[in-house]
């Protein structure tokens, strides 16, 4: 389980990013998460979603304790993130853009490194990369260097990298962005895996396909704060757009008139 209350994270600005982001912005910080509590149970997946810029990156790096709050407290399987970071981390798995990757390995060296990492014994490394090549399709090119791969080669060998310690906490950030149909339905099929193994699971999208798809709760961000947070299905009821990019539309207008 994951428990947010009352998260934000303000960051301090240099004078070279005030100057970049124009002469109307005239303060010294910029509050990238405002105030924003909900929780991710086990067995469901809950979605993060909101355009770029929105904070869901920051609220996902906080919960995967790169960051740490400004205030508010955050709670990973019973441990605070701030206070006991090492065993928030024992139990996550995190995927991000900023996953890195060597280029020189291959994916099984890669995975044998990282299972090493944590602590796994070579038996249950071997035996759990081959249900992640298995699931993710990383057979055909677990032998190539990882630096001659595509794109969505290289997000499947970080995706096996993240799960390779089975963590029982999922955090994805927008895991499918910039892939191709069949390697984005992959991924897809792992959270659905991950879902029937009772895991608790948050990812960030801003595909309004994925969230049909795949929510079963769902939070709104939009300039750092939530405009909606509860079941996805209470959202679709509530629905006044026809679809769900028109509905987030018009969300996200009332609120630039409320927030003017």
């Amino acid at each position: 389980m994951i428990e947010i209350n009352n998260l934000s994270k303000t960051f301090s600005l240099s004078k070279q990013q005030r100057k970049e982001m124009g002469r109307e912005f005239k303060g010294k910080t910029v509050d990238a998460v405002k105030d924003v509590s909900f929780t991710c149970q086990p067995g469901r997946i809950f979605t993060l979603l909101g355009p770029n810029g929105a904070g869901k990156t920051t609220t996902l790096r906080l919960i995967a304790t790169i960051l740490k709050p400004t205030t508010g407290t955050i709670n990973v399987a019973g441990f605070n993130s701030v206070t006991d970071g090492v065993e928030v981390r024992k139990r996550l798995g995190f995927l991000t853009g900023g996953t890195g990757l060597y280029d020189r390995l291959t994916p099984n060296e890669t995975i044998d490194y990282f299972g090493k990492l944590n602590g796994m014994n070579k038996e249950i490394i071997q035996k759990r990369k081959k249900e992640l090549f298995d699931l993710l399709g990383i057979n055909e090119f677990a032998n190539r260097r990882v630096g001659k791969f595509s794109t969505g080669m290289k997000q499947k060998v970080s995706i096996a990298r993240t799960m390779i310690h089975d963590p029982e906490i999922i955090v994805f950030d927008e895991p499918t962005a910039g892939l191709d149909v069949i390697a984005a339905k992959s991924i897809i099929e792992l959270i659905r895996t991950c879902k029937k193994q009772n895991k608790t699971i948050i990812f960030s999208t801003h595909i309004m396909s994925e969230v049909n798809m795949l929510s079963d709760d769902l939070a709104i961000m939009h300039k750092g704060g939530l405009i909606y947070n509860g079941l996805f299905s209470e959202f679709k009821n509530q629905m006044r757009e026809a679809t769900l990019e028109d509905e987030f539309i018009r969300m996200a207008g009332e609120h630039e008139l409320i927030d003017a």
